[in-house]
């Protein structure tokens, strides 16, 4: 975990993915963000000129004046789970490719919005569209894909929608409201770690489970595959997340993207910070004295407080319980999948997103 680990850690996130795993996990989101770009581009062609220019620009595509750019549109991690889990049930990517596309406009629907409510000028190593086109036509964006995946999810050629629509329906709310959580918990003191978990599992598990079901869905699978998958999506997610937190500390700005510290200076009760505010130590105090002051951190308060967090353990048990939800995820996409070569995609990805240094 390139930047947030110290060297021995690095080594041992090395031993776990091997540069040919990793390799191939990329490869396998290569191969899938090449299945799902011609049909995101048709559905987003769709949205009126305003707010198809500032969402085009926000997936990479284009510059703010509307000229071809090669900006990293993301990892499309999403969208290759919807395709892997219709293959682990013995279906075609070919007919989750609706649902792909529904998860990647709901996942870029959260980032436009996200960035507006943490006031985060770069994403993907670029001015965030906010700061671009304003916050409202941001804001108006991210609304546009979010009905948009619906409409998706609902296209002629599509699986069922009685089962997908409020599969996903489910899926928005809970990431909303572990949005909602996350922005509440900026101004209290009492954010418990049980809590803050709860959060992580609605803002990034609930999505990525609901791209496996919808998946499993698109493949036909039995009920029971499409829990199973559904479950190994959200132990991925909350891994995800947790990884996500300790970027927001410890990432590398250069390789994320993002301002270093980003989530320090919002005093941000992320999963790293809410384990150390809640340890009983002395480094814990310390840091709730600094998260207290009127003025955010900066400075040289903010290496103070990461290191703070260090101290009192919060990242050592970020670390390892990621690891021990990527086992726990493994375990239940042996018992779903019934295709080799998807499941062994499905578990280099796994393994990528507990071991990612962006």
């Amino acid at each position: 975990m390139s930047g947030l680990l110290d060297t021995t850690a690095k080594q041992d996130a090395a031993a776990r993915v091997p540069p040919r795993a990793a390799r191939d996990a990329r490869d396998v989101l290569a191969r899938c963000r090449s299945i799902v770009d011609p049909a995101l581009r048709a559905a987003v062609g769709t949205l009126p000129a305003p707010i198809r220019n500032t969402s085009g620009y926000h997936l990479g595509w284009w510059d703010e004046h509307g000229t071809a750019a090669t900006a990293s549109g993301g990892k499309t991690l999403r969208a290759a789970l919807v395709l892997l889990a219709a293959r682990a049930v013995g279906g075609e990517s070919t007919a989750a490719v609706p649902g792909a596309v529904a998860v990647e406009l709901v996942h870029n629907f959260s980032l436009l919005h996200d960035d507006v409510m943490d006031g985060d000028t770069t994403r993907r190593h670029r001015p965030t569209a906010w700061s671009v086109f304003g916050s409202d036509a941001a804001i108006l964006a991210g609304n546009s894909m979010l009905a948009l995946a619906f409409e998706v999810l609902t296209s002629p050629g599509s699986p069922s929608a009685t089962d997908t629509v409020p599969a996903l329906n489910t899926a928005v709310q809970e990431l909303m409201a572990g949005q909602s959580a996350d922005l509440e918990f900026e101004s209290r003191n009492d954010v418990g770690l049980a809590e803050c978990v709860r959060m992580a599992e609605h803002k990034t598990g609930a999505l990525l489970g609901c791209a496996c079901a919808l998946g499993a869905m698109a493949g036909r699978g039995e009920p029971d595959q499409v829990a199973l998958l559904r479950r190994f999506g959200e132990r991925i997610g909350l891994a995800f997340q947790i990884i996500d937190d300790l970027l927001g500390i410890w990432g590398d700005e250069s390789v994320t993207g993002k301002p270093a510290f980003s989530d320090l200076r919002n005093r941000k009760k992320s999963l790293p910070a809410v384990l150390a505010l809640t340890s009983g130590t002395e480094e814990g105090a310390e840091l709730a004295a600094l998260y207290a002051r009127e003025e955010p951190p900066s400075g040289s308060d903010l290496p103070r407080a990461a290191g703070l967090i260090e101290a009192a353990g919060g990242r050592q048990w970020c670390v390892r319980r990621a690891d021990s939800l990527l086992e726990e995820a493994l375990s239940d996409l042996t018992m779903a999948a019934s295709s080799a070569s998807a499941r062994a995609e499905l578990t280099a990805l796994a393994k990528l997103v507990t071991s990612r240094d962006h």
